[in-house]
């Protein structure tokens, strides 16, 4: 399951979470943000024994699994899921980011009797 926070300083904070998983003692976070790392982001054991760990995104969409050293493990409740090269699917966190910026109103020409007057400068006469 996902929980996203707002986006603050460019990262929104997202908790995945996993219910309780039977005869599994060590859950981590793996994808595409810690480049399929097995080890960088370790799961919290809840006393209910569930899995949860909070990390920072960035806008952008996300491939992850869960991976209990043995056997991996989809969010059903991900954003949506790819295919993987494994024949199995990838779970998807997509954080979506600010909203654009208006763009700036397109100046309004001068009216016709407003164009500048072309003046050429003249030598001075000398005495």
């Amino acid at each position: 399951m996902l929980t996203k926070g707002k986006l603050t300083r460019g990262k929104a904070k997202v908790t995945f979470s996993m219910p309780a998983l039977e005869g599994v003692n060590a859950l981590y976070l793996v994808g595409d943000f810690n480049n399929w790392s097995i080890q960088e982001n370790p799961m919290e054991r809840g006393a209910d024994g569930s899995w949860s760990v909070t990390v920072a995104l960035e806008p952008g969409s996300y491939n992850f699994r869960y991976f209990d050293g043995n056997s991996w493990h989809n969010d059903w409740q991900a954003d949506s899921y790819v295919p993987n090269q494994y024949g199995g699917d990838n779970s998807v966190v997509t954080i979506e980011g600010p909203a654009p910026k208006k763009a700036a109103a397109p100046r309004k020409k001068a009216a016709e009797g407003d164009k500048p007057k072309k003046t050429t400068a003249r030598k001075k006469k000398s005495e």
